[in-house]
């Protein structure tokens, strides 16, 4: 599964929606946080480790690294 498919999964098993979880963003750092543009960075590739970091926030969640065996 990709990270998009992943994060849009954990935001529906919370029954939120992306529109709730950027407006959480945005009211936590005042900075403009649209689905839109979340959505286009998916299709691109090109979100930031920062903004996945930011929607994980909001669904209480964290990103972890693990070394393989």
């Amino acid at each position: 599964m990709d990270l998009k498919n992943e994060i849009k999964s954990l935001i529906a098993k919370k029954g939120l929606t992306l529109k709730s979880v950027c407006q959480a963003i945005e009211q936590k750092s005042n900075k403009n946080f649209s689905p839109n543009n979340i959505t286009n960075k998916f299709k691109r590739g090109t979100i930031k480790y920062k903004e996945v970091n930011d929607i994980l926030e909001v669904l209480d969640y964290h990103i972890e690294f693990v070394k393989n065996k």
